[in-house]
């Protein structure tokens, strides 16, 4: 890891990413939320006509304005975007046993469906992957202050490369402006980090990045993709 580390180091972005793509050819992925930094890896892989493998989770509770701004995306680069769901029968079991809404009643409960919806979808996403490429920046919470650029997933067997991990959000807003790259427009509205449509919600001046996703519960705010 420590040579892979090394050769990444001082690389701008795209140099990064073919680096990794010579590494391991065929086995590097790229997953989007299409969250504000996720539009900005995914600008740089096809303005650089990078053959990265591209994939979304569609966990069946998305904002509209989500989905809006994939279309936009599709019809911008035609490029394609894998799509993973939930599995039916894992989703009809929860809802028929705990209602649509569980996830307000505890932490348990949240875990558990952010595990039907989104981490059993990606573990299958990830499968015969190598390097998984991730828009995680250092700001976003105080569980990813310490990530770096590269780390190594020992429960999935790949390695987690982090470009935006130092990037501020100013950066990450210029990059969007400067190359008019298409975003969600939930973000002018106070939506910073954006999920699943009924556990968001747009934070007021002050609050942390963070605070509006699962704002009812006190937790580390993460959903079991990245820890």
């Amino acid at each position: 890891m420590t040579d892979i580390t090394n050769a990444l180091a001082n690389k701008p972005v795209a140099e990064a990413i073919q680096y990794l793509l010579e590494q391991y050819p065929g086995a590097v992925a790229f997953s989007t939320s299409f969250g504000q930094e996720d539009q900005v890896i995914a600008d740089i892989i096809w303005r650089n006509h990078l053959p990265v493998r591209v994939f979304t989770l569609d966990t069946g509770r998305l904002f509209q304005e989500t989905y809006d701004v994939m279309d936009v995306t599709l019809a911008r680069y035609k490029q394609p975007i894998e799509v993973f769901y939930p599995e039916t029968a894992a989703v009809e079991k929860l809802v028929t046993e705990k209602g649509p809404n569980s996830f307000y009643d505890s932490v348990e409960n949240r875990k558990q469906c952010c595990g039907i919806r989104k981490v059993v979808p990606l573990n299958r996403a990830l499968e015969g992957v190598k390097v998984w490429i991730t828009g995680l920046r250092a700001e976003q919470s105080e569980n990813r202050h310490d990530m770096q650029t590269l780390e190594w997933d020992e429960h999935r067997h790949l390695y987690k490369y982090n470009p935006l991990i130092h990037w501020g959000y100013d950066e990450v807003l210029a990059y969007l402006s400067q190359n008019n790259v298409p975003y969600n427009k939930l973000h002018d509205k106070g939506y910073i980090s954006i999920g699943c449509a009924p556990c968001t919600r747009a934070i007021g001046p002050g609050e942390h990045p963070r605070a509006g996703r699962w704002w009812w519960e006190q937790s580390q705010k993460e959903c079991g993709l990245h820890g």
